[in-house]
């Protein structure tokens, strides 16, 4: 899952930079982990050897025959993950080589109507129980070819916060502006949830805070872990948020005998558009004249569009978000003394990022940077 990983550092610098031009603020909520599966099955049909492929690779880690392998492994392992549904469509108005087909056994093949793709938004919905309603990107006629990657998670925190201590306190936004927004409150049970990461350059103004919260977990299942980061003064989520997924030996214990949180609920959605991240992610030839997909149909297609519509939302209860990520094609045209607690209230921007449980592999990554919307408002 090294290669899920790698993308998805990349992609945070990626979008970190593209939210903040577009809003002033910078909040965002995106899924790594889906976007990954919709490219990786797109990846599957790149023509061996050739400079797409070539790209993809060193993007996702894998490419042509192998990416149909990594997207069925890594589909197994989520569908093994507490709360977590994932699946993943191909629409289609061409010929495809029924060996793409083949290796693609987790994936579902039907037919596309350009004029008609209500069939695919019930899909969608269903997938992501509701919470994304359609497709991002509504088809202008001329598509022939829709992949749509749907991740849906709904996770109950194994120690939940109590609704009566929630309360409003102040939260500073990216703009230095104070506003009151409902904020939980609770202990963790043992300081082990939460460490500081060290800054390869050593500089403490660079050092994270991160806070592990465990979501209950049946016997024999992955559990989702919802890890919150916040940096220093003034740190985006391109500095922040990779904190989240740093080698253990770059993590050093709070020092403290118990640790407390204050954690604002929140509402983020965010509708991101891919296509034009390609070039500044190293894979520009997939979506250019010069792209070669000839893995997947006779037929001469590159990247068109690609979209992704995230929604992440956090309470007392527990976390719930879902992602539809969507690509068309067509053709060439995340002891006696007195106890010492430490208290971490994520009182202005932090980051967010929800792992498959100890596997490392980010299933969405979220920035809030603004005061946070709560989902009951």
């Amino acid at each position: 899952m090294g290669g899920i990983r790698g993308f998805a550092e990349r992609l945070v610098m990626s979008v970190a930079q593209d939210a903040a031009v577009s809003d002033g603020y910078g909040d965002f909520a995106c899924s790594p982990g889906g976007l990954w599966l919709a490219l990786s099955a797109v990846a599957a049909g790149a023509g061996i050897g050739s400079g797409t492929a070539r790209e993809l690779r060193e993007l996702l880690g894998v490419a042509g025959p192998e990416a149909a392998s990594a997207v069925t492994e890594a589909t197994a392992l989520l569908s093994a993950t507490q709360g977590v549904a994932v699946a993943t469509g191909v629409w289609s108005r061409i010929a495809l080589y029924r060996d793409y087909r083949e290796r693609l056994p987790e994936v579902r093949f039907g037919h596309l109507d350009p004029a008609d793709v209500s069939a695919i938004d019930a899909w969608g919905r269903e997938r992501t129980d509701g919470l994304i309603g359609q497709l991002p990107d509504r088809p202008s006629g001329d598509e022939l070819l829709v992949l749509v990657n749907a991740l849906q998670l709904d996770g109950t925190w194994a120690g939940r916060f109590k609704q009566e201590k929630t309360s409003d306190q102040t939260f500073t936004d990216a703009h230095g502006v104070e506003r009151l927004v409902p904020t939980m409150a609770k202990a963790l049970p043992r300081p082990s949830y939460a460490w500081t990461v060290k800054a390869p350059s050593g500089d403490p103004q660079d050092e994270v805070d991160v806070v592990a919260l465990r979501c209950e977990v049946e016997p024999g299942r992955v559990p989702l872990q919802v890890s919150c980061v916040m940096g220093a003064q003034g740190r985006g989520p391109a500095d922040v948020l990779p904190a989240a997924w740093a080698a253990h030996e770059r993590r050093r214990p709070i020092d403290a005998d118990a640790v407390t949180i204050a954690l604002p609920r929140l509402n983020l959605r965010t509708r991101l558009r891919a296509e034009r991240l390609l070039a500044s992610l190293g894979a520009p030839l997939a979506a250019s004249d010069l792209a070669d997909f000839s893995g997947m149909s006779p037929e001469p297609l590159r990247l068109d569009r690609v979209s992704q519509e995230s929604v992440l939302m956090i309470d007392e209860k527990g976390v719930r978000a879902a992602a539809v990520s969507q690509s068309w094609q067509r053709t060439l045209g995340v002891s006696g003394r007195v106890p010492r607690t430490r208290h971490i209230a994520f009182d202005r921007p932090f980051g967010i990022v929800v792992f498959a449980g100890s596997t490392g592999l980010p299933l969405f990554t979220a920035w809030q940077a603004s005061t946070p919307r709560s989902p009951h408002a």
